[in-house]
């Protein structure tokens, strides 16, 4: 199913996966014509160390409602609500969605992690400005403090049509405490959607520190992830 039934199908492989995406339709022209496109692979000896760049500062509101939705080619939060800020380089963008990918769209020296968590932010002029944290397993109990919040309505998604609007549930306040904290270590670039219409401009941050979480958590996640039309990041 669309997301926008005026925008065609975006899938992750075949006639209609990432290397046709720009074919699509005239929206999508830039996933294949765009200068700078995302998601990248990040070579730790090409990082340049930028010390202007100050540590990462995030004020996220604890009483924000949040809904649990499969928008068809990913599982996300949604809120309706001021969520809080993010602040880059003294700009304030409000935290709008975030959603996983599995697996990992940006890689560390060629390598991919088994999900991604990307954190959207958007600025009062209508700039995005993303987060992004890779996930990697555990085989012990510890596992990501968000993730484990959200687990049994994860499970519950109903296991309708992506898209439909029976699959959403409510998560009610979320606890972003280590969502939050000051990051001092973190990868900045500019880029762009990872997803059509592969918008520009967009202001990356991937953090250095490595997220963990259970198999059992990556099985719901990407067992719900599909396809889409006119999505997101």
């Amino acid at each position: 199913m669309r997301v926008d039934p005026n925008l065609p199908v975006f899938t992750y492989s075949g006639s209609s996966g990432p290397p046709f995406w720009g074919s699509l339709c005239e929206e999508y022209n830039t996933c294949s014509s765009g200068e700078v496109q995302s998601p990248v692979n990040i070579y730790k000896d090409d990082v340049v160390s930028n010390t202007s760049l100050k540590p990462l500062t995030r004020y996220y509101n604890p009483t924000a409602n949040a809904t649990l939705v499969n928008n068809c080619y990913h599982v996300g939060i949604h809120y309706e609500e001021d969520a809080g800020v993010l602040n880059v380089d003294g700009k304030n963008y409000t935290l709008k969605k975030m959603h996983w990918h599995s697996p990992s769209e940006h890689q560390i020296d060629g390598v991919p992690y088994p999900a991604e968590l990307h954190l959207v932010h958007k600025s009062n002029d209508g700039n995005l400005s993303v987060v992004a944290i890779l996930y990697k397993y555990t085989d012990d109990n510890e596992s990501d403090p968000l993730l484990s919040q959200i687990k049994d309505q994860v499970d519950a998604l109903p296991h309708v049509e992506c898209g439909n609007p029976e699959a959403q549930i409510s998560l009610g306040n979320l606890d972003l405490t280590e969502l939050r904290n000051q990051t001092t270590k973190y990868y900045r670039y500019a880029g762009s959607l990872t997803t059509p219409p592969c918008s520009e401009k967009i202001i990356w941050t991937i953090l250095g520190k490595v997220g963990v979480y259970s198999g059992r958590v990556h099985f719901t996640l990407k067992g719900k992830e599909s396809v889409g039309g006119g999505g997101g990041t």
